[in-house]
């Protein structure tokens, strides 16, 4: 059963409730209630409470603000608002406070009963999803199977390379400490995806692929994880194999292929990395060892690749063209300048600690990655050009490999800089349009989406940038735009309170009152008599 709280200073009220509700058939425990939001709100310090149900008008602290600070206290409290005010202001207040439902005087009792129903699936929905997640965290420490691939799968994508997961996948894994380093195996079907088969027939061959590798892998007494990367590949992590260990695998890797040609009539191709004793190495070994299975492929089908008839230069050279100087485009595209920086200095150390990269090679290479910067960032023209110049003569003149990654990373931070003075203006002017927009159309209810349609935005984005921009938010700005000419237009005593109330585009001298007090501290009226004639 749950339990709920009813709090209304109108005790009527509360008895209606209480005495008609059929809170057992419902699902409810007989109701707790309180007179004030100062006694609710000590009662429910004390106790654990579902739902809370509140009247939005009561002296001291009202409805909107006992929900607000309830909420603190149980982030999930389902909260079902009571008033007689028929205004959409109120329902905005409490809705933006927590409020999960809303229903006005005179009380119908199947409206009510019908949102305790809807409240009650809710917090059933989201205690079962409490008991999966746990459930499934309970699966995963007893599935070692599942954990391993989910780890191996982390480690090729670079997710578990921080010390911080890296412990924390120890604390569920038990991981051995890399003493002999590792080594990474893939398994990849040839022509795949382009072997003709029907879908059936390639689930069938992915599963058969899993099956198959598993079963020339087993009964290995020594660390081996193995993890189904997509339904053609699989990749197997051999932790600190010894040279017998080694042999054994090898063995197996014929027996495999083997195995594939006669139940499924496919080609299998393997490539066996190097070994390296650090965490993060695992993306760069993997893709190495991809690199090396193209090369093989394009020589016959079915071939294992080994580290000693890859050409390492070869590789770094592809790696460079194919992956790093593209990946520095996209950060630079998605304003992440710092990680562009980090990038674009690990090509330096690439360069510096091989010897094969001659001076010639990298100036080239800066000369073609200044290039496609500009072309691909479109930033070769405006009061920007001279810069550009520049940066191609200073490159020209370069005398070491040193000087043309500072160029590089100096012409990154100097884009980066204009992009973000250039996004900036277009932020602020974008912005103070829509203020404008706002104030002219003060006396209409627009809601964020409305405004976000308006000028071809997102909604979230616009609510963030608008809060960037501002310091408030959207709805803070609306009120406070309100309340500011509300101000003024008190200091007409010919203006009546509900005529102030209209123009500034709030429905209800009642919630005029409400929203005043809020952001000024007394009510119209008292503005009017004693605050503005004060000065």
């Amino acid at each position: 059963m749950l339990n709920v709280m009813i709090v209304d200073d109108e005790p009527s009220n509360i008895q209606g409730l209480v005495r008609y509700i059929e809170w057992s058939e419902l699902g409810f425990d007989a109701p707790v209630t309180e007179g004030s939001g100062e006694e609710a709100l000590e009662t429910l310090a004390q106790s654990n409470f579902d739902i809370l149900i509140s009247d939005v008008a009561m002296p001291g602290m009202n409805g909107i603000e006992l929900v607000a600070k309830a909420k603190e206290i149980y982030p999930h409290l389902q909260v079902l608002m009571i008033s007689g005010y028929d205004e959409f202001e109120f329902v905005r207040d409490a809705i933006d406070v927590g409020a999960q439902a809303y229903v006005l005087k005179p009380l119908k009792l199947d409206e009510v009963a019908n949102r305790l129903s809807a409240l009650r699936t809710t917090i059933e929905k989201r205690r079962m999803l409490e008991d999966q997640m746990r459930e499934l965290e309970q699966t995963v420490f007893e599935s070692r199977k599942l954990t391993e691939e989910r780890f191996v799968s982390d480690l090729i994508e670079g997710i578990a390379q921080s010390d911080e997961m890296l412990s924390s996948w120890n604390r569920l894994m038990d991981l051995p400490s890399i003493e002999e380093g590792y080594q990474i195996l893939v398994f990849g079907i040839d022509h795949y995806l382009s072997s003709g088969k029907e879908a059936i027939e390639r689930v069938l061959l992915g599963s058969g692929f899993k099956n198959t590798v598993e079963i020339g892998l087993a009964q290995m007494d020594f660390k081996l994880f193995l993890s189904q990367i997509a339904p053609d590949e699989i990749v197997a992590l051999h932790l600190n194999p010894s040279p017998v260990e080694r042999a054994r695998i090898e063995k197996q890797l014929a027996f495999i292929q083997d195995m594939m040609r006669e139940q499924h009539d496919a080609e299998v191709t393997i490539g066996c990395s190097r070994m390296d004793g650090n965490w993060e190495a695992t993306p760069l070994l993997y893709h190495e060892v991809k690199f090396m299975m193209a090369q093989s492929r394009l020589m016959a089908d079915g071939q294992i690749a080994r580290t000693d008839q890859f050409d390492s230069q070869e590789f770094k050279e592809f790696r460079l063209k194919e992956e790093l100087v593209p990946g520095i485009m996209k950060l630079l595209e998605s304003g992440d300048g710092d990680m562009a920086k980090v990038k674009m200095n690990r090509i330096f150390d690439l360069f510096v600690t091989n010897e094969s990269f001659s001076f010639s090679y990298v100036q080239a290479f800066g000369i073609s990655f200044l290039s496609e910067m500009i072309r691909a960032l479109k930033w070769n023209g405006g009061p920007d050009m001279d810069v550009n110049l520049l940066m191609w003569r200073r490159l020209l003149d370069c005398s070491n490999t040193r000087q043309i990654i500072g160029i590089l990373i100096e012409f990154i931070d100097h884009y980066m800089l204009f992009e973000k003075k250039e996004q900036n203006r277009q932020q602020r002017n974008l912005i103070r349009k829509i203020a404008d927009f706002i104030k002219e159309h003060m006396q209409e209810n627009w809601t964020v989406k409305q405004l976000a349609e308006q000028f071809n935005l997102n909604a979230s984005y616009l609510s963030v940038l608008f809060k960037k921009e501002m310091g408030v938010t959207i709805s803070e700005f609306v009120q406070e735009t309100r309340i500011s000419l509300a101000r003024e237009l008190l200091q007409d005593p010919n203006i009546r309170i509900y005529e102030v109330a209209d123009r500034v585009g709030i429905q209800t001298s009642a919630y005029f009152t409400y929203l005043f007090k809020k952001i000024v501290g007394c009510t119209p009226q008292d503005y009017r008599d004693y605050r503005y004639t004060e000065r």
